[in-house]
């Protein structure tokens, strides 16, 4: 389905138009393929307010001579120039309005960046615009579903693959089968992984964010996995634990409380509901069974063209949710020393329940 490019400039014009702006400055590269299409590595986007859908005259995107083709290619839709220094070609540019203020994505640009561009003759007045294409970023339309959707399937079917045929057993490296399961899912239809794959075995698994080694895995071990596939610049993010051999009472125990808080968060999704209800109703089962300590993180962030944006799902979090976004549920309880379980899924928020992307079982697995 085609991507409705100009609609999403139009949505980011409506919130500049409602801040006062006479237009933004985009340097993100990620808002920059947001907002446009285009993938190189050296970009500005000046956004004006003063533009219409089909009429974005002083709407213009900026490269270097290294993507004069992809730019044509990518952007057919807005006028292109070609300058290295892109963002500071656009302030000098007659392109960018002198009456009124310009925002500028703060929250990404160095001081020294800031210091350059206000010490520009006749450059506009620049004020701080933080976060605005990231706002709208995190109600994803149907093309991103879709693509989400196509990323957690790779990751299920590589995951798939790798029990079926023994990946996952005793004698193995940590390193060994996360490097199988990248490229397992580069088979199953992914681009690329999301993040570098957790495999955390035995006691690793109590670390919520080990790196593999070369530990051994070995019988009586809770394995833990978090890791995704990228497809077309969005990322699937799903976290399962599975015991090889035969689980001690205390693993099934802990694994069933997982997976209740687990539940618990899921069923909590809906639009409207404050973020910081969600980590409250898987962290309540947690808490209410005593291992509220061992709960070390929030509960889950939103997923898309990064693997963690907006919005974040933990106790400290402000916000509600919005249908449409693309969250993660992955509560975690962690013994130092012994192991720990976390589950996680990708999902996306939907009036009457939400819709889940990651298939995989959460029955517990024995390898």
């Amino acid at each position: 389905m085609p991507v409705d490019f100009g609609g999403r400039r139009a949505a980011l014009r409506r919130r500049i138009e409602g801040d006062d702006l006479a237009a933004i400055l985009v340097t993100d590269l990620l808002n920059i393929r947001y907002l446009t299409g285009f993938t190189g590595s050296n970009a500005a986007l000046i956004v004006s307010a003063n533009d219409s859908p089909g009429r974005e005259d002083n709407t213009v995107v900026c490269t270097d001579g290294r993507y004069v083709t992809q730019i044509a290619e990518q952007v057919p839709d807005l006028r292109a120039v070609i300058d290295r220094s892109s963002a500071s070609y656009l302030l000098r540019s007659n392109v960018t309005p002198r009456s009124g203020s310009v925002g500028f994505e703060s929250h990404v640009v160095t001081v020294d960046q800031h210091r350059a561009w206000t010490a520009l003759d006749d450059g506009p007045h620049l004020v701080r615009a933080p976060g605005l294409v990231e706002d709208l970023r995190m109600v994803k339309d149907e093309h991103e579903v879709a693509l989400l959707r196509d990323a957690c399937r790779a990751a299920d079917d590589a995951f798939a693959v790798l029990i079926e045929r023994g990946g996952i057993s005793s004698g193995r490296t940590e390193l060994e089968v996360a490097r199988e399961l990248e490229a397992l899912m580069i088979e199953n239809g992914a681009d690329g992984i999301s993040f570098e794959t957790i495999v955390a075995a035995g006691a690793n698994s109590a670390v919520p964010h080990h790196r593999p080694t070369a530990a051994v895995l070995a019988d009586g071990d809770f394995v833990k996995f978090d890791f995704g596939a990228l497809v077309g610049g969005y990322h699937s993010d799903m976290t399962r634990t599975v015991v090889i051999g035969t689980p001690q009472a205390w693993q099934r125990d802990l694994y069933a409380l997982v997976l209740h808080a687990q539940t618990a968060g899921r069923g909590a999704l809906a639009p409207g509901v404050s973020t910081a209800a969600v980590d409250a109703a898987s962290r309540s089962v947690i808490e209410d069974a005593g291992y509220g300590d061992y709960f070390l993180h929030g509960l889950g962030h939103g997923v898309g063209l990064e693997i963690h944006e907006a919005p974040g799902i933990a106790k400290s979090s402000t916000g509600t949710l919005l249908s449409g976004a693309a969250v993660t549920v992955e509560p975690g309880v962690y013994f130092s020393g012994r192991g720990g379980v976390r589950i996680e899924d990708t999902l996306i928020v939907r009036d009457g329940g939400p819709e889940l992307l990651t298939m995989t079982t959460k029955e517990l697995v024995l390898v």
